[in-house]
């Protein structure tokens, strides 16, 4: 099924993946109705960045994504659902779990409930590696065993499961898209990528980090959204799950002194334990098997990891972006 021209919906779109998603529909000339979360300041996250001539093209509903009436009226007309909408920060789950099930699993039983009522043709799910752990083999394939480390990574096996089983129960036409660690533009302080450059750009030498010895697979996130795309197109990849990686893995420190050459910069590293996860719980490799990308959705990483650093880099050189960020404060 070609996306170009659908009416599609994107749930979590004014987020970091999901505002450059969007990005990309409309540019496909796609029919977005941009679902954010509801707030009594009417913003709309990183879609108030884009252009305004790209705004009039895109349908901003409200909601919250814990609302099933919410939820049913937003996705009226759809006829491909992206559902990106979540609590992401591992930090904040460990002391907040709560809300990361009415958010990551309730959310996801109201988007697949709707779809099933509304016979939406194709809905993506958002998964992420994190459901994975700690790699027991790699690269990490999808059959390798779901092995949460961290109470946002439960909630979002929980979903996936959840999303599979309305595939297997009733029909949905569901994919589940797990993507690896993305980075680019807008993404949040609470990922390690943007802690280096802004760190760095304020003024600082000795930078405030966590554990270096964890490995991570980097996907630049045109490449991630790009992934969602043409997942949304492939009806190889229904009842699914296929990971977007780059089978490539870096470890923390190797990727600060990458960070640190690109930017013409001498560091030092203080190990802060705030930043670090309790020992049981850090992820200590991630590294992706994306056969299964290129064969069902013919889908491959166009990014190196140098140029997806450097075009971040000079997003975050721009005075007015480096400004929406607190390098000084640790971001959970």
């Amino acid at each position: 099924m070609e996306i170009e021209n659908k009416n599609v919906l994107v749930t979590g779109s004014g987020g970091f993946i999901g505002s450059h998603l969007v990005e990309e529909l409309v540019r496909m000339n796609c029919q977005v109705k941009a679902f954010v979360h509801y707030n009594s300041f009417n913003r709309w996250g990183w879609l108030d960045s884009l252009p305004k001539e790209m705004m009039t093209h895109i349908d901003v509903f409200s909601g919250d994504i814990r609302d099933p009436n919410g939820m049913l009226e937003a996705m009226k007309g759809a006829e491909v659902v992206f559902h990106l909408a979540a609590l992401i920060g591992i930090p904040y789950s460990y002391h907040s779990p709560d809300v990361y099930v009415d958010t990551n699993v309730r959310g996801t039983l109201n988007v697949m409930q709707a779809a099933r009522q509304l016979g939406v043709k194709k809905v993506l799910h958002t998964s992420t590696s994190e459901v994975y752990g700690t790699a027991q083999f790699v690269p990490i394939t999808e059959e390798h065993p779901i092995n949460p480390q961290s109470p946002y990574a439960a909630t979002k096996a929980g979903a996936d499961f959840l999303a599979l089983t309305f595939y297997r129960s009733f029909g949905t036409p569901v994919t589940v898209v797990r993507p690896f660690n993305s980075y680019g533009p807008r993404q949040s302080a609470r990922a390690i990528i943007p802690t280096i450059i802004t760190q760095i750009l304020s003024g600082k030498t000795k930078l405030s980090l966590g554990s270096l010895t964890p490995t991570r697979d980097l996907n630049f996130v045109r490449d991630t959204a790009m992934g969602f795309i043409k997942a949304g197109e492939s009806d190889l990849a229904l009842g699914e799950v296929v990971n977007l990686g780059s089978n490539y893995e870096i470890s923390i420190g190797d990727l600060v002194n990458k960070i640190a050459l690109l930017m013409d910069t001498e560091i030092t590293i203080e190990s802060a334990d705030e930043r670090k996860r309790p020992e049981k719980s850090e992820v200590e490799r991630l590294w992706a098997e994306n056969r299964k990308a290129f064969e069902l959705l013919n889908w491959s990483p166009r990014y190196t990891l140098d140029q997806g650093l450097e075009e971040t880099i000079s997003w975050f050189r721009e005075p007015g972006n480096l400004a929406l960020y607190k390098a000084d404060i640790y971001n959970i």
